[in-house]
This record gives C-alpha cells, sequence and structure tokens, in this order.
C-alpha cells in the first residue's frame, strides 16, 4: 500500500471531489467556446483523415533504359472550316517511315458549322502513301483524256480516273482547275465534294501507335502524296489562301491517363486571323513510370509544348503548306512516381495534437475570458471601472 500511495503523487489527472463538483460554474460564454473548439476538432479531424487516405507521391529522375515499345498517341482536333474529304491526317518519324505499320483507329466525323455532327464518324486511313497510277491494258476506245496533259516520255498516255487525271496535271507542274470539267472526276463524285468544301467542318480522333523515335503527324488540306521521297499534298483546284485552318484542340496526349497528368493542349482554341496558315507545335515528351501502392505498374508520357505559326505565301517565297503540324521528340530522362501509404502512427499522433491542442488552447482562452469579466465586474461593483 505505500507504493500505492507514492504512486498516487504522480497522477496527472487529479479527481474533483463529489462534494464540490457542484461548485463548478456553467457559463455562456464557456459553451460558445465549446461549440467553436469542437467545430474546428471536428473539421481537423476530417481534414486529417482524408490526408491519411491520400497516398504519398515520392518523384524520381534517371535515364531512361527502356526500348522496343510504341508510342500510343491519342488525339481529338476539330477543324470547323474545312470539309472531312479535303483533310488528310499523316504520320512519319525519322526513320522514314511514314505509314507502313503504323496501328491505328483514327474516326472523321463530318460537322456543320454550328459544330453539331451530320453523320455518323467513319474511321479513316492515315496517310496511304499514293503514287503514280498503273495504267492497265486497255484499247483506244476505253483509253480515257488527259486533257492536254498526255506525254509519251513519262508513259502517261490514258486518263481513266480522276486521280490519274490529277496525276498528270501534277507531273506537267500544271494547276488542276475546277473539276467539273473533267468526266473522270464528275464519276468520282468530286464535284459533290468541292460544293461542301468549305460549307462543313470536320472532327478527327482517336489513337494510333507510332514507333517509339521522334516523328511528326500533321492535318493537312489536299490529297498526300509521297514524290521522290518528299511528302506533298495536293489542294487543286483551290488555292492555299482559301483554306481557315483555325482549329480546337479537344484532346491530344501520348499514353494512358495516370493521376495527376496533365495535357497541356486540351481545349484549345486557335483561330486564323487569315487563310493559308501553317500552325507548328513542337513537343517535348518526357517518359513517365507511376507505381501504385499495390506493386502494379503503369507507363505514360507527360510533356511540354511551344507553338508557332505563319503564314505562307507563295508570292512572297515562303515554303510550306497550310495545316496543323505537331513535332515530338522524347527526353533522355524519364519520371518515376511512386504510391506509398502513410504511416497510422503518423495519423494517431496528430489526431492527439489536434484533439488535445485544440481542447487545451479554448480552455485558456475560456478561463482568460471568464476571469477578465470577473474583474470588471469586481470593479464595477466597487465603482472603480472607468
Amino acid at each position: 500500500m505505500n507504493v500505492l500511495d507514492k504512486l498516487r503523487y504522480l497522477d496527472a489527472y487529479p479527481k474533483v471531489l463529489e462534494d464540490f463538483d457542484s461548485l463548478r460554474i456553467k457559463t455562456s460564454g464557456g459553451a460558445i467556446v465549446t461549440v467553436i473548439s469542437t467545430i474546428i476538432m471536428v473539421l481537423l479531424f476530417i481534414s486529417e483523415v482524408n490526408d491519411f487516405l491520400t497516398p504519398n507521391i515520392n518523384e524520381e529522375l534517371f535515364v531512361d533504359t527502356s526500348k522496343g515499345s510504341n508510342l500510343r498517341i491519342n488525339l481529338d482536333i476539330v477543324i470547323p472550316r474545312i470539309s472531312c474529304d479535303l483533310l488528310s491526317l499523316d504520320a512519319m518519324d525519322t526513320t522514314g517511315e511514314q505509314h507502313l505499320h503504323i496501328e491505328h483507329n483514327i474516326y472523321k466525323r463530318r460537322l456543320n458549322l454550328e459544330g453539331r455532327p451530320i453523320e455518323e464518324p467513319k474511321k479513316t486511313d492515315i496517310m496511304e502513301v499514293k503514287k503514280k497510277p498503273t495504267e492497265k491494258n486497255t484499247t483506244v476506245e476505253t483509253c480515257g483524256s488527259c486533257y492536254g496533259a498526255e506525254d509519251e516520255a513519262a508513259d502517261i498516255k490514258c486518263c481513266n480516273t480522276c486521280e490519274a487525271v490529277k496525276d498528270a496535271y501534277r507531273r506537267k507542274k500544271w494547276a488542276f482547275s475546277d473539276v467539273s470539267k473533267f468526266e473522270q472526276c464528275q464519276s468520282e463524285k468530286g464535284v459533290e465534294k468541292m460544293k461542301h468544301a468549305f460549307t462543313e467542318g470536320c472532327q478527327i480522333y482517336g489513337k494510333m501507335e507510332v514507333n517509339r523515335v521522334a516523328g511528326s503527324f500533321h492535318i493537312a488540306p489536299g490529297d498526300s502524296f509521297s514524290v521522290n521521297h518528299v511528302h506533298v499534298h495536293d489542294v487543286s483546284p483551290h488555292s492555299s489562301t482559301q483554306f481557315n485552318l483555325s482549329h480546337v484542340i479537344r484532346h491530344v496526349s501520348f499514353g494512358i491517363n495516370i493521376p495527376g497528368k496533365t495535357n497541356h493542349l486540351d481545349n484549345t482554341t486557335i483561330t486564323a486571323t487569315e487563310g493559308a496558315m501553317m500552325f507548328y507545335y513542337y513537343i517535348k515528351i518526357i517518359p513517365t513510370t507511376f507505381v501504385r501502392k499495390d506493386g502494379s505498374l503503369l507507363s505514360t508520357n507527360q510533356f511540354s509544348v511551344t507553338s508557332h505559326s505563319k503564314h505562307v505565301s507563295p508570292m512572297s517565297g515562303d515554303s510550306g503548306m497550310p495545316g496543323i503540324f505537331f513535332n515530338y521528340e522524347l527526353s533522355p530522362l524519364m519520371v518515376k512516381y511512386t504510391e506509398t501509404a502513410k504511416s497510422f502512427g503518423h495519423f494517431a499522433t496528430n489526431l492527439c495534437a489536434i484533439i488535445g491542442g485544440v481542447f487545451t488552447v479554448a480552455g485558456l482562452f475560456d478561463s482568460f475570458l471568464y476571469h477578465s469579466i470577473r474583474a470588471i465586474e469586481k470593479k464595477i461593483e466597487l465603482g472603480k471601472f472607468s
């Protein structure tokens, strides 16, 4: 018992005798302080629980040694003043590959000038490299006219398709005038396409898998061709100044989305101040790995971007063609985010600090308030308060 008696001196929580318990005074000021401190404790408790449930994200930076994988490009772009029939999506990389072996799932959706869909989207190809049309064995009676662009040296004798006429004119470096003059183009509904050239808009969206090397992709008016390993677009019979390349980039990203990933080009609206504009987007891709708490691994890419635009005027000797161009290159560094759970001990310590701290501070404030009011009341009773 002597030991227990001595142990009582260490009690940090002395109890009030029941006889004196009724002497405790409760005030309205103390009630207000209690309500306010309780609200503060509840809010801080909710904040601390939310912080505990949110995992820590550790960031590392190191040299990217991965290889052999593909790069996934996601895009959703609207060109509101040019029809889908006149627009081509082309992709190429530094290896010289243009469209071969590129896996893609790209769609075009026709829009009216108000931006509402006209019909269901249709899947489209990525730059089918077109070459000179091959001529089949035909008789004189079935040999279509090239309308003056025949060339014996180039083996151009017959033009049985609209594409053959265009190719013949291109080789002659002649302007391809109104398609309604050519019978081959009329049979292929070329006139109907030209009629809606600038009375419709187009949404191009989807995804494509390309080689994991630097490259580019672009959306430009006209049919795309590869002539002597040079990529060109044929916009005839229109002039380049007729194309309004105003556009809305609804979404552009590389790889899958992960928590905290920001795509800087999303919801970007660009208005062309004149025709024949070239819009460049220079993108630096940073490979990114995200490791979840359960150990699963997600590989994606972040990117930074700078933009530039210029007017292409053949009269002033400027080279280029109107279009929207995205040039990208990969950073040699990789960012790794690792998700880790927070310590429960740290969470419990913070809760104790919140409850004990708020309770203690509120008690000190209430005590100060109570004794201050009591002192003022005594001075009033003695007539010394002025």
